[in-house]
């Protein structure tokens, strides 16, 4: 059961496949290809400028902390001139701690730089990829619809083509039916002659043609019987002999 199941099985997968590659347009199976890479290099080039993006944020945070830390040592020498010891300290404290926060920043900034360098000879290579497939998709359909032309004048020469054969198959009937009609034609003028059927479209009936044959061949007794006549030879083929007076 299972082997009968499991060919069973191999024959619907053939014939799928033999369908499906009947329905296969290669040209529109390229096409479709070549705009799904262009899906993908354009998701690559979005992925950049978020890259891009995001190192912009930092890189204005980075700007923003660095006026902080600045300001927070600014004030803190004033107030250690002040006299203010401790807040020179807690200035100190809060600089420090922005300070950490820049080396943090330096670093994620550093690693999108390297994602953004990354990507984009991603892109490049991508690009190059695509634009190289495009050129010889152009090639492949261009040859395919040359070779598909071929095979069209081929089959038409040939008549080998479906609807060559069709039409072969139409003419081929027609020249049956038309060798049929003739001989019926043929066939009905031989037994009209022989007076076997008898011709409704003609004003002679059937008596007057035997009336005719009859005429016929008096006309045939007469003609030979002057003939005969005029040689001088009697009916049996002798010459007559001259009567003596």
């Amino acid at each position: 059961m299972a082997g009968l199941m499991s060919r069973a099985s191999a024959i619907v997968k053939a014939k799928i496949s033999k369908l499906l590659d009947r329905a296969e347009n290669p040209a529109e199976t390229l096409d479709y290809s070549y705009e799904r890479q262009l899906e993908l290099l354009q998701n690559v080039k979005r992925g950049i400028a978020d890259v891009v993006t995001a190192k912009k944020r930092l890189q204005m945070q980075e700007t923003q902390l660095q006026q902080s830390v600045v300001k927070l040592d600014a004030q803190a020498r004033q107030a250690l001139a002040a006299g203010r010891e401790d807040l020179a300290r807690q200035a100190l404290e809060r600089k420090s701690g922005l300070q950490q926060q820049l080396v943090d920043l330096d670093a994620q900034t550093k690693q999108l730089e390297e994602q953004q360098a990354k990507l984009e000879a991603s892109s490049k290579a991508l690009s190059a990829k695509v634009e190289s497939f495009r050129t010889q998709k152009e090639t492949i359909k261009a040859q395919y619809s040359a070779a598909e032309a071929q095979v069209k004048i081929g089959e038409a020469a040939t008549g080998i083509g479906e609807e060559m054969a069709d039409t072969g198959l139409a003419i081929q009937r027609a020249k049956d039916k038309t060798e049929q009609m003739q001989a019926r034609a043929s066939a009905i003028d031989e037994l009209t002659a022989s007076g076997a059927l008898e011709d409704f479209t003609s004003d002679h009936t059937e008596l007057d043609r035997q009336l005719s044959a009859l005429a016929s061949d008096q006309q045939v007794e007469d003609e030979l019987a002057a003939m005969k006549k005029e040689i001088g030879t009697s009916g049996d083929g002798e010459p007559q002999k001259e009567l003596k007076q």
